[in-house]
């Protein structure tokens, strides 16, 4: 069986039609955020302040990358581990209308209960792979929190970003199974 080409952004009717251990490359926009940007966009949530970038119907992958050598987009991009942003990923899927996240490893239950609530999906990413998966990156770009270094939210152009649905929008979840 071959992989399920998709693009973003998101609604809900895509998000509803993944399952659970699917392969899909994906295409489109995606953004970078690690744990501390996580922590300034839900600070702004708190204070009713505008997100400085869109999340809704959008993607966010769990990763920090090195930088570009000469001649390349982005440096290494591998997935971190992503229950590190289990305290703020129910609050950018309920809040800012987020619907996807890729990283690796499993999440938490409140993660997995604002995914069938509001209909959202997470893929896992390879770990150990993150020069094959810079090679699906065409465009990259900071466009908030510089200071951050890598951790400052990038916006990625990718295409055929290959990715596992690892917990999808029903709470199926491969880690748990």
């Amino acid at each position: 069986m071959s992989a399920l080409k998709i693009s973003t952004p998101f609604d809900d009717q895509l998000v509803s039609s993944l399952a659970a251990g699917e392969e899909v490359l994906l295409s489109g926009v995606v953004y970078t955020a690690r744990d501390a940007a996580h922590k300034r966009l839900c600070a702004l949530l708190d204070n009713g302040e505008p997100l400085p970038v869109d999340l809704r119907g959008q993607v966010i992958y769990f990763v920090g990358p090195t930088p570009a050598k000469p001649g390349h987009v982005i440096g290494s991009a591998g997935p971190t581990t992503s229950y590190r942003m289990d305290a703020y990923s129910p609050r950018l899927i309920a809040e800012a209308g987020l619907k996807g996240m890729i990283g690796k490893g499993g999440r938490g239950q409140s993660v997995v209960d604002a995914m069938v609530k509001h209909k959202c999906v997470y893929f896992a990413a390879t770990g150990g792979a993150a020069a094959l998966i810079a090679q699906s990156v065409i465009a990259c770009e900071v466009v908030c929190y510089a200071d951050l270094g890598p951790e400052a939210i990038h916006r990625l152009t990718v295409r055929d970003f290959p990715l596992i649905v690892a917990t999808d929008a029903t709470g199926r979840d491969l880690y748990r199974r």
